[in-house]
């Protein structure tokens, strides 16, 4: 990671695809030790730790269940809790980092985040239900803190900070969504909420965009392509080139 220019004392959103490295002694508590290492004792990791699952079955389609099934899993969906709530299809590396000693985790129901470091409660101190990846989310913080987003044999298409600069758009349509959270009292209840309409199906046509204005430093870690870039500037990349290329945004 040094060798693509990660720096002692960055803020490092990472975003793995760990098969891609090639074989790994220790697979992923190498990998996290391997981030720690690079951004030294001053710096802070934060990964996705997203759970899509805690989500409105009727808009569920991998697999859909029937009709008849929503209500009762509406009904007994377990409440997000950001200590025991596992991530959902982010990989082993963000688990893992999710589950360390010390990591802090956001309370976003269906977005939330991890992070290790001396910054890591204060990056994900807010994070507002209705506003998975806007400026009350840590997307926002992390980009006023001067991060650098890695991707880590990971694609554009699950480049986090797009999402920001997404929310941020001119025109950003929005869409209705629902999960089941857990009060402060304890109680578990299912809301819903309105948010910006998140969709990364042009995240690659984005990020090939974004790589040929050359602020992108590219190159290999292990066996994987890594690419390494200023989060608030691919937000603010992002926000100009979404209303004009995406359809219906605007």
């Amino acid at each position: 990671m040094r060798v693509l220019g990660v720096r002692p004392g960055d803020v490092l959103l990472v975003h793995t695809a760990l098969s891609t490295l090639g074989w790994v002694a220790g697979r992923e508590q190498a990998a996290i030790l391997a981030l720690q290492d690079a951004v030294g004792p001053t710096g802070t990791l934060v990964v996705p730790t997203q759970t899509g699952s805690n989500s409105d079955p009727s808009e569920w389609q991998a697999p859909a269940v029937p009709a008849d099934w929503w209500d009762t899993i509406r009904g007994q969906l377990p409440g997000f809790d950001p200590a025991r709530t596992p991530s959902d299809g982010m990989g082993w590396l963000p688990e893992t980092l999710r589950s360390w000693p010390g990591a802090v985790r956001s309370t976003h129901p269906q977005t939330s985040f991890a992070a290790l470091g001396p910054a890591a409660a204060s990056l994900l101190a807010r994070h507002d239900l209705d506003c998975r990846f806007g400026d009350r989310s840590p997307l926002a913080a992390l980009a006023g803190a001067g991060a650098r987003v890695l991707l880590l044999g990971a694609g554009y298409d699950a480049c986090t900070a797009f999402h920001l600069g997404e929310a941020r758009s001119a025109g950003a349509p929005r869409e209705r969504l629902a999960c089941a959270v857990l009060g402060a009292d304890g109680e578990r209840r299912w809301v819903d909420y309105v948010d910006v309409v998140a969709d990364e199906r042009d995240f690659a046509t984005l990020g090939a965009a974004w790589e040929a204005t050359g602020a992108v430093t590219a190159g290999p870690v292990g066996s994987a392509h890594a690419r390494l870039f200023d989060l608030d500037a691919a937000a603010r990349f992002a926000a100009t080139w979404i209303p004009v290329h995406r359809a219906g945004w605007s």
